[in-house]
């Protein structure tokens, strides 16, 4: 269960990492779910990847997971 609570805190600060590196103003549920969602999906892919690194691996591919989905969300939204 400490697993979870640890990719909460994680997608936290990669949501609020990928939202200020994209200057996208989001409220505080948006950022959180657009980290989480980043860290599931980065973290788990570049941890693969990277698993030399560690938990750093982990944070990083958080924020690029973020980064991704922003983008995505944009692309899907029109708001290029």
């Amino acid at each position: 269960m400490m697993w979870l609570l640890w990719w909460i805190i994680v997608g936290g600060v990669a949501g609020y990492v990928a939202t200020r590196l994209l200057d996208l103003e989001t409220g505080p549920v948006a950022t959180i779910a657009i980290g989480i969602g980043g860290a599931l999906v980065g973290g788990f892919l570049l941890r693969l990847v990277l698993a030399a690194l560690g938990i750093f691996a982990g944070i990083i591919g958080a924020v690029l997971g973020a980064v991704l989905l922003i983008w995505l969300w944009q692309m899907i939204a029109g708001r290029t």
